[in-house]
């Protein structure tokens, strides 16, 4: 079977290993671009679209689970869904058990031939289903389906969105200590410290190395990551709505859809609307 692969992995010499193992376990696999880090695979995966793409979990910066999640949030909405994913981990129990319950395939450093050639075995018959699936939709009936309203469709995304929100979540809560809900953010610009209670902030929003802080008057910047931030932040009062963004709960005055399926959300007392990703899309669902 031809296919094309993307590998991301910042270890050079575990990179050209584990293509050299594929391309012998499977000659007619075409890989088209190795990466070292997470944002060049988002990159490459939208720019190339292939067929599978093989995430090392720890890379610098973006993380391959990040990297999988930005993957699903940013591809087009055309014909198809993102490429079959497999993470590539040392091993990690909590890991392991979230990509099994997931039904998302894995292979452990240092990658084993063995069951290397079980994942391309199953790569190979997930695959061969997707193409008798889509040889079954017609251009037409695709158009068709188009025409009426996206909520009525299936999404080709849903099933990889639902196991990739498992995974996250069983990460999470296996990787992050718990500790007590942030009441107060000391926010610094130069010589000033402002302590903006919990319960003013509207959003908080990544920006680079940095966390906006969005208030009904004015904004902040933290130096921490949203990665950081979100294990100390009350889940029954901020939600995550995008990988870059989280709300709170009650500053949420409305979520709209457009014709696309897209979500935006209003807030009270100010004017941003806030984007909604395929990911966290199902907490806005009607009572």
């Amino acid at each position: 079977m031809h296919a094309t692969a993307l590998i991301a992995e910042d270890e050079p010499l575990l990179a050209a290993s584990l293509q050299i193992e594929l391309l012998r376990l499977w000659p007619q696999l075409n890989i088209i671009a190795t990466v070292g880090d997470g944002a060049a695979a988002v990159r490459q995966c939208i720019a190339l679209r292939p067929d599978l793409a093989f995430l090392d979990i720890k890379m610098p910066g973006m993380s391959g689970l990040d990297a999988a999640q930005a993957i699903v949030e940013d591809w087009p909405n055309t014909d198809g869904g993102p490429p079959l994913l497999v993470f590539v981990t040392a091993y990690n129990e909590y890991a392991v058990h979230a990509f099994e319950r997931a039904a998302l395939d894995y292979v452990l450093k240092p990658v084993q031939s063995g069951r290397l050639a079980q994942t391309c075995a199953r790569l190979q018959a997930t695959l061969s289903q997707r193409e008798r699936s889509g040889s079954d939709n017609s251009a037409a009936v695709r158009r068709a389906a188009l025409s009426r309203s996206t909520r009525e469709l299936p999404d080709p995304l849903e099933p990889l969105v639902a196991q990739l929100r498992m995974v996250l979540g069983i990460a999470d809560a296996h990787s992050i200590p718990t500790t007590e809900p942030l009441r107060m953010i000391q926010a610094s610009a130069g010589n000033t410290i402002t302590m903006v209670s919990i319960d003013d902030v509207l959003y908080f929003e990544a920006a680079d190395k940095y966390v906006r802080v969005v208030t009904p008057q004015r904004e902040h910047l933290i130096r921490m990551s949203l990665r950081e931030l979100l294990p100390r932040l009350d889940p029954q009062r901020f939600w995550q709505i995008h990988r870059g963004t989280v709300v709170r709960i009650d500053a949420i005055a409305s979520a709209s859809r457009d014709e696309t399926g897209k979500l935006t959300l209003e807030l009270r007392g100010h004017t941003a609307r806030l984007g909604v990703s395929r990911l966290y899309a199902e907490r806005f669902k009607g009572m």
